[in-house]
């Protein structure tokens, strides 16, 4: 069974989930594949992270931390990625105030990329971001897991917070055949 805690009803943010200016960015250039090798290890600015944060928001805490995983691999640990997954008490569903808690938590100061799975993960997302705006996060219209992973694959080159989102929302378009 899905649960909603926290925040608003799903009902009441379904009319939220339209409003509002489309939240997009694309990078100017093109994109290059970047070696392991010449990926970043761990710069710091000024004790923030040069590095844009990642979200990922699940209904399951298993599914997003399975996916995080993956991305420690791919990323190193360059990039936070915050999961923010489940109900606070671990049962299937959003959580407003684990959400919150995670985009802050993902905050470096570069930017965050906040990553939802499906449903009404991507209207309590949408809620809070409203409720709660910080600049320089951005919810992205993207597949969790290829959205996820081009996003912390970009992020760990150093890329800008324009250039993750738009790696993010064009893995929509990747062919597996």
């Amino acid at each position: 069974m899905l649960r909603h805690a926290g925040g608003p009803d799903v009902a009441e943010v379904a009319d939220v989930a339209g409003a509002g200016p489309r939240r997009e960015a694309r990078a100017a250039g093109t994109r290059r594949r970047v070696t392991l090798a010449e990926q970043p290890v761990g710069r710091r600015v000024g004790g923030m992270s040069d590095y844009v944060g990642i979200v990922l928001v699940s209904h399951s805490p298993q599914l997003a931390a399975g996916l995080r995983q993956l991305l420690g691999q791919l990323a190193s640990d360059t990039v936070r990625v915050v999961v923010a997954a489940g109900t606070e008490d671990g049962g299937l569903g959003t959580s407003y105030d684990l959400i919150a808690g995670a985009v802050a938590e993902a905050d470096g100061g570069a930017g965050v990329v906040v990553v939802p799975d499906l449903g009404s993960s991507v209207l309590t997302a949408v809620t809070v971001l409203e409720d709660e705006p910080r600049p320089g996060v951005v919810l992205v219209d993207a597949p969790f897991v290829e959205g996820a992973v081009s996003a912390a694959v970009t992020a760990a080159t150093g890329a800008g917070l324009a250039e993750v989102v738009a790696a993010a929302e064009e893995a929509r378009g990747f062919r597996k055949l």
